[in-house]
């Protein structure tokens, strides 16, 4: 593993576990074993190695998203796409709290401001999903929005809560039984 994925993956860890603005390029540098002239080489400053660190692994998560909601139907298509978010999650939960703690940091702050055009990207997909539905729900009438939030942040919620006592989160895992249960009650509430 060269420099850049050692400096990589040790601030991904240590925003993880302390938060982005509790974190310092010193130790970020120190812990990976190299210079801080080194960090700023490859990042130029602690936001640009944040914006690398979203970017590189965001990636993974667009790619698999953009697959998983191509449409064929709204069930198909949640199922696949909640499957695909799960999947993620449980493959990286370190990426996904991160984002999350990012997005829930101040309004204000370098971390959200940082977060926030990858999210919007991500949310991008559910509105998509819902705009392609508007043959199948006739009830929709321009609330292709209001629903991509509310399924967004049932599978937020499901997985924030599920993980709220786990210490090793990557032996986390959500089951397909799960899924189901989850886009019934969803589904139960927009087609009614």
């Amino acid at each position: 593993m060269d420099n850049r994925e050692i400096i990589l993956k040790t601030a991904k860890s240590l925003f993880y576990a302390r938060g982005y603005d509790g974190v310092g390029v010193q130790e970020i540098a120190e812990k990976s074993g190299v210079t801080k002239p080194t960090l700023y080489y490859y990042f130029g400053s602690k936001k640009g190695l944040l914006e690398q660190l979203l970017s590189r692994d965001f990636q993974i998560l667009e790619a698999e998203m953009e697959q998983a909601t191509v449409y064929d139907g709204l069930r198909n298509t949640l199922y696949r796409t909640a499957r695909a978010f799960f999947d993620a999650v449980c493959r990286d939960p370190e990426f996904y709290l991160l984002l999350m703690a990012l997005f829930f940091s101040g309004r204000k702050s370098e971390g959200f401001r940082t977060v926030y055009p990858f999210l919007e990207r991500y949310y991008q997909f559910f509105v998509k999903i819902f705009e392609r539905a508007q043959g199948e729900l006739g009830n929709m009438r321009g609330r292709q929005n209001q629903f991509a939030i509310s399924f967004t942040g049932c599978l937020q919620f499901y997985l924030l809560v599920r993980s709220r006592d786990t210490e090793d989160l990557s032996s986390m895992q959500v089951s397909d039984q799960e899924i189901e249960e989850l886009l019934q009650q969803f589904l139960y509430g927009i087609y009614t």
